[in-house]
């Protein structure tokens, strides 16, 4: 039997050695996709792509492409879609909202939130949160160069900071809030997970110094909020993430 990804591709016949690369480009069939500085500069003078060498091309919305390049300028590097490799896969029902860390621990946040099949990330600015500044730019910037590492074809969306209150109230009624809770009670996360159905999901973690007492009674008075223990230990924000993740994967295999 042939080992399939997740996306259904034929992982026997797959180059997960290929070099892949994110462009808001349409892709199809022998389209020429000419590459802005930063990413000939990539192609040109980082991988150093001869002409007639092949990469993956991907923009989140066409799939994954075979692209041959065609010209052999620096600075003026253009590449030809061959043969659709892929099929798009969608976006997981699944947010992501967490109090912004940061600098290089918000890298490391987005990158694995990334890798670990969240949909959308959404910075939300609680009582306790430190860092209320928020780089959209270079999360965005991470969550692609996460996708062109792990081969992830959906490319999660970044929104803008909301104060929590706004996020609450604005949040859709059929969505549920996986709120990791430092407090919580025991319990089996997965099976209060997997209790959810099919609903779209929003895992909640909070900052450092956790939620204000009127931000938990605001969440917990919510129907659909599921409140979970991510073990005995206080876990640090960016590995309750990991943490977190990988248990609605395991509950929900997204």
């Amino acid at each position: 039997m042939a080992r399939m990804r997740g996306d259904g591709t034929d992982a026997e016949s797959y180059d997960f050695r290929a070099q892949r690369l994110f462009v808001p480009d349409d892709l199809a069939e022998g389209a020429e996709i000419r590459l802005d500085r930063d990413r000939a500069h990539y192609v040109a003078d980082v991988i150093r792509l001869e002409p007639g060498a092949a990469l993956h091309l991907f923009n989140g919305r066409d799939g994954e492409w075979r692209a041959v390049r065609q010209s052999a300028g620096k600075r003026d590097v253009a590449l030809r879609c061959e043969n659709r490799l892929r099929a798009q896969a969608p976006l997981a029902p699944l947010d992501y909202a967490f109090a912004p860390l940061k600098h290089a621990r918000l890298d490391y946040m987005v990158q694995k939130a990334v890798e670990m099949g969240a949909g959308r990330l959404v910075p939300v600015i609680t009582r306790h949160t430190q860092a209320t500044r928020v780089n959209t730019e270079r999360m965005r910037a991470n969550v692609i160069e996460a996708a062109e590492q792990c081969g992830i074809l959906a490319v999660p969306e970044v929104a803008e900071p909301l104060p929590f209150e706004r996020w609450l109230a604005g949040l859709e009624h059929e969505k549920v809030i996986l709120f990791c809770d430092e407090a919580a009670g025991p319990g089996d996360p997965v099976a209060k997970i997997r209790a959810a159905g099919d609903a779209p999901l929003a895992v909640l973690i909070g900052p450092e110094g956790g939620f204000a007492e009127v931000e938990r009674r605001m969440l917990v008075a919510r129907d659909r909020t599921i409140v979970l223990s991510l073990g005995p230990r206080v876990l640090r924000a960016d590995t309750a993430a990991v943490a977190a993740l990988a248990l609605v994967g395991a509950a929900r295999e997204i």
